[in-house]
């Protein structure tokens, strides 16, 4: 039987044959102290990238800071930023940028938005997930690529959703925000391919973090079903036949950041077990 301990020896085992290696290279990572940003600062760290994680919490910034491996003499640091304040994050990026620092992988993540119908969606609901994700995205990435081009290596990866390629029920401002982001990241793929920076998004299943279990809970009030009968009927949609880890995401978002993966750019990536319906 094939497990993850397995599939995670295997792809060390990789590292051996093909160009994973990240040593040298600094990665900016928002949403990281939880879930998949975690997860992916985790991988990367493993790659051998400094990570400098970014959120709104310091507490657990200064507690994840201290689990991320640094055996190839890496540095991590983090920022303070709320993305629900454009500014804060403009500020935190700026701070990063005065003190000398430059960033060749960008890892856009941010915790999603409130779950309902579309229709019972408010104009300011609307305008603050369009802040949070796509906004809070765009000025990162402004802030960082001319050092990516100064390195002639540039990797900017989206935490986003399936739901850009089919819609989940009862996600309205999701799904519609976050084809916003998608479609704002494969025009800056064709505008930034020709500098050696590729821009991807990595579209997220069910996977076992606090996000899903937001949207179980939802569920389980919408439909007045149990717990156990809600997670039944997701998992029965999941050729996988399980909910996914964070750290199989984050293995994927730390292939799409390597050399490796070069040649990889303005594609959604599902990670979903094959949940998917569509190509």
């Amino acid at each position: 039987m094939i497990t993850y301990d397995l599939l995670r020896y295997t792809y060390y085992l990789i590292l051996e044959f093909m160009n994973l290696d990240l040593t040298g290279k600094t990665a900016v990572v928002c949403g990281s102290t939880q879930g998949l940003g975690y997860a992916s600062a985790a991988e990367l760290a493993l790659l051998g990238a400094n990570i400098t994680l970014m959120a709104r919490n310091e507490e657990k910034l200064k507690e994840v800071l201290q689990t991320l491996d640094n055996s190839k003499g890496q540095t991590h640091q983090y920022l303070v930023a709320d993305f629900s304040d454009m500014n804060n994050v403009v500020e935190a990026i700026n701070r990063f940028i005065d003190a000398g620092n430059a960033a060749h992988i960008l890892v856009n993540n941010t915790g999603g938005p409130e779950a309902g119908a579309i229709l019972n969606a408010t104009t300011d609901e609307m305008l603050q997930a369009f802040n949070n994700h796509l906004l809070c995205n765009h000025i990162l990435t402004k802030a960082l690529v001319p050092g990516m081009k100064a390195a002639g290596f540039g990797r900017i990866i989206n935490i986003i959703s399936t739901s850009v390629k089919q819609p989940i029920a009862g996600l309205g401002v999701s799904n519609t925000i976050r084809a916003a982001v998608a479609n704002w990241s494969k025009t800056l793929s064709l505008e930034l391919g020709s500098f050696g920076i590729t821009v991807n998004n990595v579209l997220p299943g069910f996977t076992n973090t606090t996000r899903a279990a937001y949207v179980i809970e939802n569920r389980v009030k919408a439909s007045g079903k149990s717990k156990e009968e809600v997670m039944a009927t997701l998992v029965s949609e999941i050729p996988a036949g399980r909910i996914g880890e964070p750290g199989e995401f984050g293995a994927v978002v730390a292939f799409l950041a390597s050399p490796a993966a070069a040649y990889i750019n303005g594609i959604n990536l599902p990670v979903d077990g094959g949940r998917l319906g569509c190509l």
